[in-house]
């Protein structure tokens, strides 16, 4: 069985400026001389054309090449007057290809049979022997409506494909922190500007980039979300830009990258520090001049997008060690927001911690009324190292585990907490206790530095300094 015409190969018209490949046509029929009359008369017209003089035929070259459209006689060997073989054949083809256009051949000139030819699914008919302006004018209308309505389906697929990730996820948090981030995604999220987010593993990056979209003036349009670290490395131009036909071994067909589907949208890229050095420079490129070309192409092609990146790593550090470009740093962070780890808002923790029961609770069909207290207890000692994610999945299986109607200590399995309202150091990295403790020592003294500066042993230009590093304010 053949694959459908690919839906990626014809994207709409007012986001795409390079001419689409030409026309390909299967002309079904079993006389030679019709064949080679139609090849001519076609390839004159920059038609690629395939013949088949047989039923058997038409389905072997259904099976090896993908058409715009087919030409199909209704008359063959085995009956050649009533159409019956070539009715039988239109039906086929419609059930395994209910989108492909054909076009039928009649030599009998019935009218009932071209009604009962388009009842069958045919779009339109011609009469032998044809006229070629008709002929001609017959396929150049169905190819036309054929990619128009495959690109229409190929939006509607992607829009529901996109549903999930552009659906903007609920926001749970009372801590100050996590307030600061929100009043900061309020104000630039209709501004259009590039937005890097940083923080660890699992602090909820990916939330704050739906925000962003759900609140600017693109939020009718796709939101694409790409991985960039799930990639592989030589396939990851071809995922972003697209390719064309025959660009490497396995490219059967044209398609477009996750530039063109999030056109006029938001494009999110995840893990943006893990993109390869050669990439980095290709990126830059679309981003100076919001033009691209797809692998195995020179045609220049644009897309309108806004760009949002996220990544856990310091790409300042990476910058200085080679490994990330500069000026790529400098488009991607118009505007930089930090999403803190959830071991620096641990107001938050009980809130989502009963957002998530509520859910898994629905989820899994268990009625359970909440944390009992050494439950709570577990939850806000605990150092939290993968973060928010991490806390969704503890609550997952607390729920699973829980017999009461209440989550206990024991349901969330949890490590050895530290001690009560202690700080989790051993869980955290090294520039995290950095932070943490001057975050601590600013709080002991009232935000004085210079006495914060004195109780860490440093001078205050040092402590000012690592106050810059790390986004803190007095």
């Amino acid at each position: 069985m053949s694959r459908p015409f690919p839906a990626f190969a014809y994207p709409s018209p007012d986001s795409m400026s390079a001419p689409a490949e030409a026309p390909r046509v299967l002309v079904a029929d079993d006389q030679p001389d019709v064949l080679q009359a139609v090849r001519l008369l076609l390839k004159g017209e920059g038609y690629v054309v395939e013949t088949a003089a047989s039923p058997a035929a038409v389905a072997r070259q259904l099976q090896e090449h993908d058409f715009d459209v087919v030409l199909l006689d209704l008359n063959y060997a085995r009956d050649t007057t009533s159409g019956a073989e070539g009715m039988d054949l239109l039906r086929r083809i419609r059930a395994v290809h209910p989108g492909l256009p054909l076009v039928v051949m009649t030599a009998w000139g019935s009218v009932e049979g071209a009604v009962e030819a388009m009842r069958l699914g045919a779009r339109d008919y011609v009469e032998k022997p044809w006229d070629n302006h008709r002929l001609l004018a017959t396929l150049r209308a169905q190819v036309e409506l054929g990619r128009a309505l495959r690109t229409a389906r190929h939006l509607e697929d992607e829009n529901r494909r996109l549903t999930d990730d552009a659906a903007p996820a609920s926001v749970v948090a009372v801590s100050r922190a996590m307030r600061d981030v929100l009043d900061m995604v309020r104000r630039i999220a209709p501004s259009g500007a590039s937005v890097l987010i940083t923080g660890e593993h699992g602090t909820g990056k990916e939330v704050i980039a739906r925000r962003l979209h759900a609140e600017s003036a693109r939020a009718s349009r796709p939101l694409v979300t790409v991985h960039a670290g799930g990639i592989a490395t030589g396939v990851v131009e071809s995922e972003l830009f697209g390719h064309v036909k025959g660009a490497f071994t396995d490219a059967r067909t044209e398609r477009i990258g996750y530039f063109e589907s999030a056109h006029r949208g938001t494009l999110f890229l995840d893990e943006i520090g893990t993109m390869p050095m050669s990439l980095q420079a290709k990126l830059l490129r679309v981003l100076q001049t919001g033009e691209f070309q797809r692998v195995g192409s020179s045609q220049p092609r644009t897309a309108d997008v806004r760009l949002i990146s996220a990544t856990n790593l310091d790409l300042h550090q990476e910058v200085a060690e080679g490994r990330f470009r500069g000026d790529l740093l400098y488009r991607i962070n118009t505007v930089e927001i930090h999403v803190p780890p959830l071991r620096e808002r641990r107001d938050d923790v009980p809130v989502l911690a009963e957002h998530f029961l509520r859910g898994f609770a629905q989820r899994y069909g268990k009625r359970l009324q909440g944390f009992d207290s050494d439950a709570m207890r577990a939850l806000l000692d605990y150092a939290w190292p993968g973060n928010v994610r991490e806390l969704s999945h503890t609550v997952e299986r607390a729920v699973l585990l829980a017999g009461g109607d209440r989550v206990a200590a024991m349901d969330l399995n949890l490590r050895a907490p530290a001690s009560r309202g202690g700080d989790g150091l051993e869980d955290m990295p090294l520039e995290e206790v950095e932070r943490h403790l001057i975050r601590k020592a600013l709080d002991r003294h009232g935000g004085n530095v210079s006495h914060a500066a004195e109780a860490l042993g440093l001078s205050r230009s040092a402590l000012y300094r690592r106050l810059q590093k790390h986004g803190l304010d007095t």
